[in-house]
């Protein structure tokens, strides 16, 4: 089985690619930037799991062409889109090529992959696709209105394209987390995020390796009758 865990090299791309490994996963880890942090994470899968195939594969969602990343792939069981970005801006305040950005980066490149790569997961009749969400695509932040809109959006698509190819053995699902103890949230204080914290009934920030717990369901044979669903896994916060 292989995978294509688009953002690997984020915490919770990272996360996700060390579960599906030790579930017994070969994985194509795309990377834009970090290519120290996947040189790192390929050693280090390829010296726990021998047998399995560990590929870095490298693409710049904001410039390259599609078929840069598509020709890359061969056997294709599963996508996960954990990559992303936000700015903390006012809408007033953000400029016209951040919001290219954030649209680019969460849905149209996405959307173009899978038109680019549907007939490889459809060749098995279990292939799966999870998208990273988040629960402000469902209620919304001031000071991350556009990113809150393509996360909706994200939700919108997973819904329609999980009916279109559900024929196909295909499923399409997102799991969207509240707080997330990752290096995105790091530029807050530490007063900021135990703030935060206390509006979270679960009294936490969720882990990477629970986000990656969760997609590792989802992309499981046994899941196939799970789809189009958008999963808020949140604490009980904002729901």
């Amino acid at each position: 089985m292989y995978a294509l865990v688009m953002g690997s090299s984020g915490d919770i791309g990272a996360s996700t690619a060390r579960v599906l490994a030790a579930k017994g996963w070969s994985l194509y880890l795309h990377y834009n930037k970090n290519q120290k942090r996947i040189a790192s994470l390929q050693s280090e899968l390829a010296t726990k799991y021998p047998h399995q195939d560990f590929l870095p594969v490298h693409f710049d969602m904001s410039l390259d062409k599609v078929d840069t990343l598509t020709k890359q792939i061969y056997g294709l069981d599963a996508i996960i889109f954990a990559q992303g970005n936000t700015y903390y801006k006012l809408l007033v305040d953000i400029e016209e090529k951040e919001i290219d950005a954030l649209w680019n980066i969460h849905i149209k490149m996405p959307i173009l992959i899978l038109k680019a790569l549907q007939d490889k997961l459809a060749r098995t009749h279990h292939g799966r696709i999870v998208f990273i969400g988040s629960i402000y695509g469902k209620v919304g932040s001031a000071m991350e209105v556009v990113y809150s809109t393509v996360k909706g959006a994200m939700t919108s698509f997973a819904d329609a394209y999980a009916k279109e190819v559900a024929s196909l053995g295909i499923s399409v699902n997102v799991v969207a987390p509240g707080a997330v103890n990752t290096k995105m949230n790091a530029e807050f204080s530490s007063a900021d995020l135990e703030s935060i914290k206390e509006e979270i009934p679960a009294d936490r920030l969720a882990t990477p390796d629970e986000i990656a717990d969760l997609v590792s369901y989802f992309v499981n044979v046994k899941s196939n009758y799970l789809t189009g669903q958008t999963i808020y896994f949140a604490g009980g916060w904002l729901l």
